[in-house]
């Protein structure tokens, strides 16, 4: 069902993906996961799943990195199993890719990683569907490299992901044209709010972030045509074990996710809002 409403055109559903940054425990996910689930009830909108099995990438040598991969995919399957919810999460090294397809419905490759060859064409070659967030170093017209690599494999189901490009020193800014430039490949495009507001590194040990922008960006994101939305949530940011400053509160999300819809469809209906 997910893949209809990833790749079918033309695309009417706003796509949602969410969870936590990195999996704490168990009963946390289980607990972000029944709320995502509730929503997906509510809206109607196709909800998938996010969170990390291992956060390989974090500032500092100590910083929390998940339960790792044998583990972690453990509770993202009995996430799936328990609520239906389609999963995501990001592979960072080959030797993960064939444990990882097996459980994940989407595949996800990190910023920093968009450019590795063998590890995109190595994931492409699973022939699930793939994300590939774009790297904050990145034209959004450098993505089509990117897309041509993996659809070299016949895999032709790519999302791709805006996050921020690098502005100055622990800053991103967001350049919306990039959304449309990177439409261009014939690839959905997710804007990814929370992780726009994420100040790499910026607070030395670990980076830093400005929640309450990512309300702004997702709405501007969606306003200029996005197909979908990635945000990290958590019941409490303030005490979230990775990306804490620039994720959302879960309980905050539902007036958004409702928002960011009536945009949507005011959007693909050319700029008259359905009447219901």
């Amino acid at each position: 069902m997910i893949e209809a409403d990833l790749f079918k055109k033309p695309r009417k559903n706003l796509i949602l993906i969410a969870g936590p940054c990195v999996i704490e425990d168990a009963d946390l996910t289980d607990h972000i996961a029944a709320k995502l689930a509730e929503l997906r009830d509510e809206t109607a909108m196709p909800v998938v799943f996010k969170a990390s099995y291992d956060k390989a990438n974090r500032t500092a040598l100590d910083s929390f990195r998940g339960p790792g991969l044998e583990k972690g995919l453990q509770t993202l399957a009995d996430i799936k199993s328990k609520y239906g919810l389609p999963l995501i999460s990001d592979v960072h090294r080959v030797s993960e890719v064939d444990a990882a397809s097996q459980v994940l419905d989407i595949i996800q490759i990190p910023a920093f990683l968009c450019r590795q060859t063998d590890l995109l064409i190595k994931v492409a070659c699973t022939h699930k569907p793939i994300n590939v967030k774009k790297g904050q170093f990145l034209a959004p017209w450098d993505m089509t490299n990117v897309v041509t690599k993996i659809k070299s494999t016949g895999n032709h189901r790519v999302l791709l992901t805006e996050r921020g490009a690098m502005f100055g020193y622990n800053n991103l800014v967001v350049d919306f044209r990039g959304l449309q430039i990177m439409r261009e490949t014939g690839c959905p495009v997710i804007f990814d709010a929370t992780h726009s507001v994420q100040l790499p590194g910026g607070s030395g040990t670990s980076s830093g972030g400005q929640r309450r922008f990512a309300p702004v960006l997702a709405r501007s994101a969606v306003a200029a045509g996005a197909d979908g939305v990635f945000l990290e949530v958590h019941p409490a940011p303030e005490n979230a074990r990775c990306d804490g400053p620039n994720s959302l509160r879960l309980d905050d999300l539902t007036p958004l996710i409702k928002q960011l819809e009536k945009i949507h469809r005011i959007v693909v209906s050319g700029g008259d809002e359905p009447t219901q």
